[in-house]
């Protein structure tokens, strides 16, 4: 203990000194003190993020009132501060709750939803707020005019950071241009060094919000930044759902459990649990049975053991037992009894003491209505215990002869174990081994306290290891890991589930050890995925449009997996690849990232999603990465888009994923997924690419060839296009002009059919078209045909024209430019 430790406390009313220093803090002191928490570390920076929160806000807000977004963002320097304007055209905010909603801490009305929400903390906007005020003196203006009132509210306000509750010095009605929507006015030290970041947070905010208009007018530029909307679909609304069964932790759900009211477990899945119908929470009560009680071994009845022996004897033990317990309930219905149970006990190869209670109550049901005879309670417990020790071949003590050593004859015990532990193991495992180690499992098995022989897994997993252990020392025989588990795996299948009752809620709640059983159960159960309907993920085709209309490149490819569970909450990720075009072919790709259609600016290098991207072995999709491993390089856009209900962020500001392997396996899925269309696209662009070179070559040497053919053989000079279009397995197209008939003639020399697109314009009124559409348009008509040619076939389009001077321009499509020779 050092001199410090030792001394503290040795004046009198130290302790109470101490106390009188100490007071609670409320959560705006707190951030007040800690704001780089937030994301306002920096003047830079805290531009950037007010900007953020209060966007978000706008779009939440107006994609809840069903109606798309139109967002205006002003920033402008005044004096030595930027002031920072953001107005949207949303529902507006009630007079009652705008003081709380932009000057409280922790006030919202999504924390508690299970529903994909932009915002959860309740701390965004207000916590922009505090940091105007700290950093200006200045109050935040907000004006709101809810929609269908004739005025708008206009508010001035600071937070108190001692109780967290605004301070509100102007309260007024005012007039707006708007008919609806919300306006917010902030002073801040701030400055515009983050201008890039800026720029990527609205820029990306676009991307993946294509239903979105947003402004952006800032200092230095001379024009407003405009992004128009790429699509008039709102997002899907959501619904609020209950966690799910797979992603809750022990301690929520203890919570559960002490606050639910039901009283049953199978009330209480079904009431707090999403995709837990009476089926479901049944496999669940099942599953939690086999943990908290433990599963029944199951033994052979004496008529499966002579059967299997072939010898009759022990065939009637049960019913002899059975008669032999039984007093006074006459000849006939007692016989009637014994019987009735023996040969339902031989209906099974294996029962256990459970199956056997329900055997004799049910015979015993039967033959009170079939003779009048009363079987009680006392006569079926006598029946069962009788019974039971028949089938156990235990002698009048309960105490099992074979196992004990004084019977030459192998229990029910050895007998039943050494088949399953023969069936489990290596045939290189010899009998003795075997019989060893089913004799010394015997022994443990037989020790088990209770009648029932119960078991958990983990308790038969002990005992097995014991006994292999035993074996080792006594007999010199190894009997590993796996071998065990075998054994272990076999006599649990064989063993049933208890029919016990579960213990009631309130019980589970106050006993850890059984809330953890029904927690495994749980996880240990087929659940259906969650309902995607409290997400709104942003579908892969808007991924794609919203990629097509930020960047001009040559290929897209999106995708959007389907729903999996973390902690009890819902997620689904979506991918998406810009490839090519005006895209910097220099350094790195470019990765978006989004979480919940907000885009994540700061602290790539701490986010999960950027472990993922570097984790890739991209050159496997035709991505540069040197070394194999970290960021690929090339012109490409990789954005990668988490919709969950609940985002685990690394810290309160929401600028990364935390490396959640759950998430991190779905990222890695749906990137993998659209990158293999990338790799399509570029092994097909390299092949177009040879194709080019060798037909440019063809080019240069076919004519050559043809001049020398011709002046030696003094014949008129050969076609080359019609050889081009044989060597390089083209489709050919080629006119031909007879007396006023035009005839196409489509040759298809690939090796796959063609659904080749023909426009023919023609200066002069085609007729006698075969199969074919015109359009006339200002005095020029478009015939057009769509045949489809199957390989090493051709087809002859034809038409007729009055004019001998007719022009002709023809066009054709769907095939690739490097598969096409036109001769036309």
């Amino acid at each position: 203990m050092t001199s410090f430790q030792s001394s503290l406390g040795e004046d009198e009313g130290i302790a109470e000194e101490l106390a009188e220093s100490q007071r609670e803090i409320s959560i705006a002191e707190f951030f007040e003190k800690n704001k780089h928490m937030l994301g306002f570390d920096s003047g830079a920076r805290g531009l950037v993020t007010a900007v953020k929160e209060a966007v978000d806000n706008a779009l939440d807000a107006t994609e809840e009132a069903g109606v798309l977004p139109d967002i205006y963002v002003e920033i402008t320097e005044v004096g030595d501060y930027y002031r920072l304007v953001i107005e949207d055209n949303g529902p507006g905010i009630t007079k009652e709750q705008l003081p709380k909603v932009f000057g409280k801490l922790l006030y919202g009305s999504r924390f508690h939803k299970r529903e994909q929400n932009r915002g959860q903390q309740g701390i965004g906007i207000s916590a922009a707020v505090l940091y105007s005020q700290l950093t200006s003196g200045q109050p935040a203006k907000i004006t709101s005019r809810p929609k269908g009132q004739s005025d708008a509210q206009y508010f001035e306000l600071i937070i108190d950071t001692d109780t967290n509750e605004p301070e509100i010095s102007v309260d007024e009605t005012t007039s707006w241009d708007r008919p609806h929507g919300t306006r917010i006015e902030l002073e801040m030290e701030a400055n515009m060094r983050a201008r890039q970041q800026l720029h990527d947070y609205i820029k990306h905010t676009a991307v993946v919000n294509p239903h979105a208009r947003i402004e952006l007018r800032e200092p230095g530029l001379d024009e407003p930044w405009k992004f128009e909307r790429a699509t008039d679909e709102l997002p899907a609304e959501t619904s609020e759902i209950r966690p799910h069964p797979h992603g809750v932790e022990l301690g929520a759900l203890i919570k559960m459990l002490e606050a639910t009211e039901s009283y049953s477990v199978s009330g209480f899945l079904q009431e707090e649990f999403t995709r837990v119908g009476k089926k479901t929470a049944d496999s669940v009560i099942d599953e939690f049975r086999d943990r908290y009680y433990g599963r029944e071994l199951a033994w052979s009845p004496p008529s499966a053991r002579s059967t299997l022996s072939g010898s009759a004897a022990g065939a009637d033990d049960v019913e002899r037992a059975i008669e032999a317990a039984v007093a006074n309930k006459g000849a006939a219905a007692t016989a009637a009894f014994a019987e009735g149970v023996a040969e339902t006990v031989g209906t099974h190869d294996h029962r256990t003491r459970s199956e056997l209670v329900e055997i004799v109550d049910n015979v015993a049901a039967t033959v009170e209505d079939d003779t009048g005879r009363t079987f009680g309670t006392t006569v079926r417990e006598n029946a069962v215990d009788a019974a039971w020790a028949a089938i156990l071949g235990t002698d009048a003590d309960g105490d099992d002869a074979a196992v004990d050593g004084n019977d030459e004859t192998d229990s029910v015990f050895v007998t039943d174990l050494y088949a399953l532990v023969d069936e489990a193991t290596s045939t290189r495992k010899d009998d003795e081994t075997v019989r060893a180690m089913a004799e010394a499992l015997a022994r443990r098995v037989a020790d088990i306290d209770g009648d029932a022989y119960r078991i958990t897994r983990d308790d038969l997993e002990r005992l097995i290891a014991d006994a292999a252990s035993f074996v080792a020392e006594q007999h010199d025989a190894t009997f590993g890991e796996t071998a065990r588990e075998n054994v272990a795996e076999a006599v649990w299948a064989r063993a049933r589930t208890v029919p016990d009752d579960p213990p009631k809620v309130k019980t589970i709640a106050g006993d850890r050890d059984a809330a953890a059983d029904l927690l495994e159960a749980m996880r240990n159960t087929d659940i259906l995925a969650p309902p995607t309907d409290c997400l709104a993920p942003i579908t892969a085709e808007l991924v794609e449009a919203g990629l097509r209309k930020e960047y001009d490149a040559d290929f897209y490819a999106a995708a959007t997996r389907d729903a999996e569970v973390h902690g009890g909450d819902p997620f689904i990720v979506e991918a998406g690849i810009a490839y090519g075009g005006e895209i910097p072919a220099e350094g790195s790709v470019e990765l978006l990232r989004f979480a919940n259609r907000v885009p994540l600016v700061y602290q790539r290098g701490a986010c999960a999603t950027t472990d993922v991207i570097r984790s890739i072995g991209w050159r496997n999709y035709g991505l540069d990465q040197p070394g194999g491993s970290g960021m690929p390089n090339g012109p490409a856009v990789i954005s990668i888009h988490v919709a969950s209900t609940n985002v685990p962020f690394t810290s309160e500001s929401k600028d990364a994923l935390a490396n959640v392997p759950a998430i991190e396996d779905e990222i890695e899925l749906a990137v993998r997924e659209a990158a293999r269309e990338l790799k399509s696209y570029l092994n097909k662009r390299r092949s177009m690419q040879q194709r080019r070179e060798k037909q440019d070559v063809l080019g240069r040497i076919l004519p050559e060839m043809a001049d020398k053919v011709s002046e030696v053989t003094g014949r008129p000079r050969p076609d080359i296009d019609a050889a081009l279009a044989r060597i390089m397995n083209n489709v050919s197209v080629e006119r031909e002009v007879d007396d006023g008939t035009v005839t196409l003639v489509v040759e298809n020399h690939s090796d796959v059919a063609e659904t080749v697109e023909i426009t023919d314009i023609v200066s002069a009124e085609p007729t006698d078209l075969s199969d074919g559409t015109v359009v006339d348009m200002d005095g020029e008509w478009f015939v057009q045909w769509t045949p489809k040619i199957p390989s090493g076939d051709e087809r002859k389009l034809t038409y007729a024209v009055d004019d001998d001077d007719a022009d002709f321009e023809v066009s054709v499509g769907g095939v690739e430019t490097e598969k096409l020779t036109v001769n036309a």
